[in-house]
């Protein structure tokens, strides 16, 4: 650029799109203290889930999914949580899809729930399994007649020549099982368990002094105790992370 050419805010690319530096929120002043917390992390998320649903937040078993290939090139996408118990957090999705082709490379990955409107979130870092068929079976029973077709006719992540092409491949499908009739579960189809390593809850606070509680699994056999979980032997410490 010749120095006469110099760019006035008003000429600037993107003149009239809001400027994200000046956005700012004031989170509440109610804090999260260590006696607050359940035993388990999964315990704890059930409560800051049901306030999430209670709150009628939309979709509060959104979360972000966070992958990475043998290379630790990362990948995010928003998937939808469909169970979890102390065993970890259940996800389904298409095994060759990049997320699908990612974990088969690199089981560790990390979820968060961002709930912007209690000024809360859940970070979980941990290793995706995959659950037995049975179990992906019954779960692909329950849903929608058109999502069991869609399971079908999408090879998730791969390019699609186009929206007819894709539409054409739905459309073969739902000749093949009109509604009523029972769609099996692909075989490249499933569900993935998350067992989870930690847990960080996050609830802001005031001043951006948030509060920001970590539950880390251990072994009862490792030193330094902690909070016991049913399954197996399993102790969680917590900790406190600066905001």
């Amino acid at each position: 650029m010749l120095q006469d050419e110099a760019v006035h805010p008003a000429d600037a690319p993107h003149a009239e799109t809001p400027d994200p530096s000046t956005m700012r929120a004031h989170y509440r002043a109610e804090g999260l203290a260590e006696s607050d917390l359940a035993a388990s992390p999964y315990d704890q998320f059930a409560r800051w889930f049901k306030d999430a649903t209670v709150a009628g937040l939309h979709e509060p078993n959104a979360m972000v999914v966070s992958t990475a290939d043998r290379a630790g090139r990362p990948s995010s996408r928003t998937v939808l949580l469909k169970a979890f118990d102390d065993r970890g957090f259940v996800f389904f999705t298409n095994y060759h899809s990049r997320k699908g082709r990612e974990l088969a490379e690199n089981p560790h990955l990390s979820l968060l729930f961002p709930w912007h409107p209690l000024a809360r979130q859940v970070v979980v870092t941990g290793t995706a399994e995959r659950i037995g068929r049975d179990e992906t079976a019954a779960y692909f029973r329950t849903r929608p007649h058109g999502s069991q077709l869609g399971a079908w006719a999408s090879d998730q992540s791969s390019p699609v020549a186009s929206r007819e092409e894709l539409e054409r491949a739905y459309e073969e499908l739902a000749a093949r099982y009109p509604e009523g009739e029972q769609v099996p579960a692909p075989p490249h189809w499933g569900g993935y368990r998350v067992a989870a390593e930690t847990v960080e809850f996050w609830q802001g606070r005031l001043n951006r002094l948030h509060d920001r509680l970590r539950y880390v699994r251990g072994t009862e056999a490792e030193a330094g105790g902690g909070s016991g979980d049913e399954a197996g032997g399993v102790t969680w410490r917590v900790e406190r992370l600066a905001p």
